[in-house]
């Protein structure tokens, strides 16, 4: 049965004035959002921030300035929150924990000095590294890879690299600004560089060829010196400073001293908030971005450069697909539907555009008429492209409704990443029963659910957290830093906690797995219009 855990106001009141609250916070790729937890995972508060990438020169970045605002913009609305419900205003927690988009690349210098803006996952500019490395490795790095991202700019003698002090993560560099301390968790740290299962630390081989390749260039560093230090769930990650407290709350009223769990990126909290961290579990997170973990129980046969191994935050390998481009061109449409209304007079709240057009998909035929979207607002690796071009083809006879409209948009946001599943599934046999499913892409009904459950043939199950799952998620990383049992495993704390908020999955129904497959079939024999698109419009 899916249900939220429920504590009465009074209850709810007594714990965040005790500080026993726990909180989490997740920089997602369009939102910053908090969410406050009593310590058996009840939600008590949540907040946030809006915010959105830019693309500068080329490159995929956030200023770093907005990191500060949104932080203190997310908290403030959630301190607004507690204070309209509760009457309070909390000045401390029991624990808490942030997490942030995976990969990327944030180097400082010896004095803390930002030496290049803050490259994102959503950039694909890092191509001879990965032909490299993964030659090198024998192990499959992805274009996102902070490893990449750093011998990219070795390969293209970048002058800053030279001067590097320290290379993090969007959640890395926060916790670092909070607390102090350089350290990741291990499902982060796996995206930055290749994790050994055995250890829980960075590949030590792989890190050894790595600095014997780049030796003749005589850099002040070895890369072990340069990265933070691996942690796993539940280990201690410092605590909150007073200029940490000041950043986070410029109010002042948070106290600092407050205990902090390993930073994490948002696959890991994915994995939590749907209790998929034990081997053979599965789940999706569908929003900006599209990516699905499936929790290994060996090792793959070869190294795919389709799909990532990462690890959960215990530690334990994850199969990942992860597709760069999910909503964004669906949420450009719904802007332009929002336009059209205002134009005709009618104000529509953008939330209740969503509500009220997207679900209009599972009216539509099953392959959507013979529509057809490209989504690649960025570039889209796991097809081959370093940069997207936003496609809408249709035929003279396609079947030009809205109600296929937005089933082909909200197709399209899937393709990418079934033909990394594709690569698990079909070349590496491995197989999952159930997926769990959260992010933006779900909170329409049982919309999201059923196409899912048809891109992927596969039933899919929605915790009762599944439209805030990142931010809920690192507040259960943050609750399991404080737990009473500490000989209790990650997955038996999240059984002991939150099983019983998971949903009843909904299996695929065949008529929309023949629609999906249709239009997956039309989707890759028109990527060539999608080679062109980049070729010619510039």
């Amino acid at each position: 049965m899916n249900q939220t855990k429920k504590l009465s106001p009074q209850a709810s009141k007594e714990i965040i004035a005790s500080g026993k609250a726990i909180l989490g916070i997740e920089f997602g790729s369009t939102r910053i959002k908090a969410a406050l937890i009593a310590p058996d995972s009840t939600p008590l508060a949540s907040g946030s921030y809006e915010w959105e990438n830019s693309l500068r020169e080329g490159i995929w970045t956030y200023d770093l300035d907005e990191v500060w605002k949104g932080l203190a913009g997310c908290y403030a609305d959630l301190t607004a929150q507690v204070q309209k419900t509760y009457g309070l205003t909390p000045k401390r927690y029991a624990a808490m924990g942030f997490s942030a988009m995976m990969h990327g690349y944030i180097v400082h210098d010896k004095e803390g000095n930002l030496l290049t803006p803050f490259r994102t996952w959503r950039n694909n500019i890092t191509g001879q590294a990965c032909a490299e490395l993964s030659k090198l490795f024998n192990f499959a790095i992805p274009q996102r890879w902070s490893i990449a991202h750093l011998y990219q700019s070795i390969l293209e003698n970048q002058n800053h690299v030279s001067r590097i002090d320290y290379l993090t993560t969007l959640a890395g560099y926060v916790h670092w600004k909070l607390t102090g301390q350089r350290v990741l968790g291990v499902g982060d740290a796996s995206g930055m560089f290749p994790i050994n299962p055995d250890t829980g630390d960075y590949d030590q081989r792989m890190m050894a060829a790595f600095d014997t390749l780049v030796a003749p260039r005589q850099y002040p560093w070895k890369l072990r010196d340069i990265l933070p230090r691996v942690l796993p769930a539940g280990a201690e990650a410092g605590k909150l400073s007073p200029s940490g407290a000041k950043l986070l709350d410029p109010s002042g009223n948070l106290e600092a001293g407050i205990p902090l769990c390993p930073p994490e990126g948002d696959a890991g909290t994915g994995m939590v908030a749907t209790n998929s961290v034990r081997p053979n579990t599965g789940n999706v997170s569908a929003g900006t971005s599209v990516f699905a973990m499936i929790v290994l129980e060996k090792n793959l046969s070869k190294p795919h450069e389709e799909i990532d191994v990462v690890t959960t935050p215990d530690g334990k390998p994850v199969g990942m697909a992860h597709s760069n481009n999910g909503s964004s061109d669906l949420d450009a449409w719904i802007s332009l539907f929002g336009q059209a209304a205002k134009a005709l007079g009618f104000d529509v709240p953008t939330g209740k555009l969503y509500e009220t057009l997207t679900p209009l998909a599972l009216q539509g035929n099953a392959d959507a008429g013979n529509l057809l979207h490209i989504s690649y607002l960025s570039g889209e690796h796991l097809t081959g492209f370093s940069e997207g071009r936003p496609l809408f083809v249709r035929t003279p006879d396609s079947t030009f409704t809205l109600e296929n409209v937005i089933r082909s948009l909200l197709f399209t946001s899937l393709c990418a990443l079934r033909v990394g599943l594709d690569v698990l599934t079909k070349e590496e046999g491995v197989r999952v029963k159930e997926i769990r499913g959260h992010g933006g892409f779900f909170k329409q009904g049982k919309t999201g659910q059923r196409l899912m459950a048809a891109a992927t043939n596969t039933a899919v199950s929605l915790p009762a957290t599944a439209g805030e799952g990142g931010a809920w998620g690192m507040a259960l990383l943050a609750a399991y830093l404080v737990r009473e049992q500490k000989n209790l495993s990650l997955p038996d704390f999240l059984d002991s906690l939150i099983a019983q908020s998971m949903g009843e999955p909904l299996h695929p129904d065949p008529r929309d797995v023949a629609g999906f497959e249709a239009y997956f079939n039309r989707y890759k024999a028109c990527l060539g219009i999608e080679r062109e698109a980049v070729k010619s419009l510039k």
